[in-house]
């Protein structure tokens, strides 16, 4: 299978899924290197869908379980429709995660951000005690865990971003419930002997969410647009996704973190301002820019996986021209804007 040429629009949302999910040459050859059956914990996220689609587009002849609430029937038949053996299951009820099947293969993409203020406790629930329920359960297994680049403290905007190797020292109960979640993992690699690795994501970009779309709204919208977290990182969805399932041959016992965005430091004003071009309307900034934000030095996955595929100059054009035509929203702000840690 090859990965369809980068169209220029997307004409729907069905079209926009189509190829996000589409397995390039390099992500099958590494599936094929693995034996086991693929499960996703944790698809019925923004990510979990496209995850599921492209694992088993790039390995038809695996099995690959998508496990969530489902609490949207629609969901569920969607990937059924695809291929993908849906599973509802609560993770915080530890009988329902013991009853999961063993696959030797697990992402690992539950958890919870949005709402946490004043409901802190179930927060911490989600992102520490979840793991250490499917860390016990999936042990042996090689486990992709979705971590986020909020572990860090920020880093100067001059220097590159954070590198792997640097101190975890978040602002933020959220984000120091995401250090939780990754010592859980890396407790029960060590002790149960499971490779496993720390997928320290940046700002994934879909048309429908995401840093682009947030502010490409603003802009066309006339609002203000506060420059304070000054600069970001971001990448195609596609991309993430695919890095995420080739990120299963890099696991390791004791389990480590890998940073995974794209490569450039952007800077929102500048962003703002593109989008402001191709809408021919002018932008409104406010606030000043911070010395320091959350920011991912990439290179080493980009020494595993190569630079992203979409560049960022594409995905700019294809957000402007998805909101200029009214087309589909999540309706769920990533609020990368806010530099308290409080969500």
């Amino acid at each position: 299978m090859m990965t369809p040429r980068q169209p220029n629009f997307f004409a729907s949302e069905a079209e926009l899924d189509e190829f996000m999910s589409s397995p390039d040459a390099q992500l099958i050859a590494d599936l094929e290197k693995l034996d086991g059956d693929i499960m996703i914990v944790g698809a019925g996220g923004k990510m979990g869908p496209t995850v599921a689609r492209m694992a088993k587009r790039a390995a038809p002849d695996r099995r690959v379980f998508g496990v969530a609430r489902f609490s949207e029937p629609k969901l569920k038949a969607y990937l059924e429709s695809h291929g993908i053996e849906t599973i509802s299951a609560d993770l915080l009820d530890r009988q329902q995660v013991a009853a999961l099947p063993r696959a030797k293969n697990i992402i690992f993409m539950a958890g919870r951000k949005f709402g946490s203020s004043g409901s802190e406790e179930l927060t911490w629930a989600m992102n520490s005690h979840v793991p250490a329920l499917v860390a016990e359960h999936f042990a042996g297994s090689r486990i992709v865990v979705y971590s986020t680049i909020c572990v860090y403290p920020f880093a100067p905007v001059a220097h590159g971003g954070s590198r792997e190797e640097d101190p975890v020292s978040p602002p933020g109960e959220y984000a120091m419930s995401c250090v939780a979640r990754e010592r859980i993992f890396q407790h029960f690699s060590k002790t149960l002997d499971t490779p496993a690795l720390l997928f320290r994501l940046s700002y994934a970009i879909d048309m429908r969410y995401g840093v682009l779309h947030d502010l490409a709204l603003k802009v066309l919208a006339g609002q203000e647009i506060d420059v304070s977290m000054g600069h970001v990182n971001v990448i195609w969805q596609g991309d993430a996704c695919s890095q995420s399932l080739r990120s299963l041959l890099h696991t390791s016992v004791p389990a480590q973190p890998l940073n995974v965005s794209g490569p450039e430091t952007v800077s929102i004003a500048w962003l703002a301002r593109e989008f402001g071009r191709r809408f021919e309307c002018g932008v409104k900034l406010v606030g000043e820019e911070a010395p320091t934000a959350w920011l991912a030095n990439t290179s080493r996955a980009s020494s595993l996986f190569g630079y992203p595929t979409v560049a960022l100059a594409t995905l700019i054009d294809w957000q402007a021209d998805w909101l200029r035509r009214g087309l589909g929203s999540l309706n769920k702000a990533t609020h990368f804007e806010v530099r308290t840690g409080t969500y």
